[in-house]
């Protein structure tokens, strides 16, 4: 039977996504027994990140600093604004490398079942940011759920108003699936998207 304090740990560990109980108790004990080149840096790293963890007041990115490493980026195109619902959704599309400009994160979706109005979103502070000028494109990087259809429906009336280009990520086939195991609404939308042949 492990202590008190280190039970304690692994129940916080077994609460973070894709973790479970036993995944914990496995990264705990790994921890414990590296402990120089495992425990004591990750609790540096921990340590360091609680102290100066923030959200960027101009996008709604979590980072260190305010504004964030993306918004200060004096590369990045100003012109150019990506949506997401997520920071998790931001993290994902930056890694990619392939959109070069900033983002605004909504903090959510819009949803009748879960009670999120347009007032519990970033909504304003998007309408906001479009509206003070300087950009040209607004690209609605909605998860491609009945919720984040729904948002990227209301964000596209609100912002139909500005002299800027809308545009919508492209949803359909992934790259290496079969469509033997697609759902039907995967391959709806592949259909409903699809294009000449080149």
């Amino acid at each position: 039977m492990a202590s008190e304090e280190i039970e304690a740990l692994s129940g916080a560990l077994a609460r973070l996504p894709g973790l479970g109980p036993r995944s914990a108790r496995r990264a705990v004990l790994h921890l414990m027994k590296k402990r120089q080149t495992a425990l004591e840096p990750l609790l540096s790293a921990l340590q360091r990140v609680s102290e100066k963890l923030s959200t960027c007041s101009v996008c709604g990115n979590v980072d260190t600093s305010d504004p964030c490493g993306i918004c200060r980026d004096p590369r990045r195109d100003e012109k150019s604004l990506c949506i997401v619902e997520e920071v998790a959704d931001l993290w994902a599309l930056d890694r990619s490398r392939l959109f070069p400009g900033r983002y605004h994160v909504l903090g959510g979706r819009l949803s009748a079942l879960e009670g999120v109005r347009p007032d519990d979103l970033a909504i304003d502070s998007l309408i906001q940011r479009v509206a003070s000028g300087g950009i040209e494109e607004v690209v609605l990087a909605m998860n491609a759920t009945l919720e984040g259809q729904t948002t990227a429906h209301y964000l596209a009336e609100r912002l139909e108003k500005f002299p800027i280009r809308l545009t919508q990520l492209a949803h359909g086939l992934p790259v290496g699936g079969e469509l033997d195991y697609l759902d039907e609404g995967t391959l709806a939308q592949a259909l409903r998207a699809r294009r000449p042949v080149a």
